[in-house]
């Protein structure tokens, strides 16, 4: 797909919902590289990266995930505001355990970001409103059998992580890696009633969420069977808010 850049008018603080195997990552990638300014905020990255750097809230999050917890929500909203805080999108002077209402972010069009991986409930998206308002939430949407169509074409080089499509990312040589010439194989979990489960599980857990962004006035839903599809409608949509 031929890509043009645009330039933003002002801040645009975005999140991708959509359900495994949709193509939140292809439209993530094709965002950015339409609109510079659009920056990936990744809460798993700032996680590992913490861990590894072992800042003292990496070694908090190490000491919880080592016990079998999961990372709970303040930490994660204290690494997102300190990533923000750090690139200048938010005053130093956020925080979290202020009774006091938090400063506004930048509006400036270079503090833009797409927000990966947090909030996943509509209690941590309502902590989030309180430090950073979300302005675009997007409500991406292909159809169940056509995500399944997807998996069942999928095999990948596992050494590497290389991933092919039999039905729109072939590799060059049926079954083998386009780097190496190994052989490709399917993923384990890659079997339609996992994926099934996993799909109705993400229904259930999606739709609070879906309805507190929805109340908020943000919420955007495109469907497509293919990212090719969605894209289009999706750089209307932004550049009719944003560019």
């Amino acid at each position: 797909m031929a890509m043009t850049t645009k330039e933003f008018r002002r801040a645009a603080r975005i999140i991708l919902v959509g359900a495994p195997g949709v193509g939140k990552g292809t439209q993530a990638e094709r965002l950015m590289k339409r609109y510079p300014q659009l920056s990936a905020v990744s809460s798993g990255d700032l996680l590992r990266e913490s861990v590894r750097q072992k800042t003292p809230l990496g070694r908090e999050a190490e000491d919880a995930m080592k016990a079998g917890n999961l990372v709970p929500d303040e930490m994660i909203l204290r690494l997102i505001l300190a990533e923000l805080k750090s690139k200048n999108w938010l005053p130093t002077h956020t925080s979290l355990t202020s009774s006091a209402p938090a400063p506004p972010p930048s509006a400036a069009p270079s503090a833009s970001f797409i927000l990966d991986g947090f909030p996943r409930t509509a209690i941590q998206a309502a902590r989030l409103d309180a430090l950073v308002p979300i302005n675009l939430v997007v409500s991406l949407i292909t159809p169940v059998n056509i995500i399944l169509e997807r998996i069942a074409s999928r095999w990948v080089h596992a050494p590497s992580g290389r991933v092919y499509n039999t039905g729109f990312n072939k590799p060059r040589v049926a079954g083998r890696d386009d780097v190496t010439g190994e052989e490709l194989t399917q993923r384990a979990d890659d079997d339609e009633e996992t994926w099934r489960m996993r799909l109705r599980k993400f229904d259930e857990t999606s739709k609070p969420l879906l309805e507190h962004y929805g109340g908020k006035g943000v919420l955007w839903t495109v469907e497509g069977d293919s990212s090719d599809e969605i894209s289009p409608k999706l750089f209307q949509e932004f550049e009719k808010r944003f560019a």
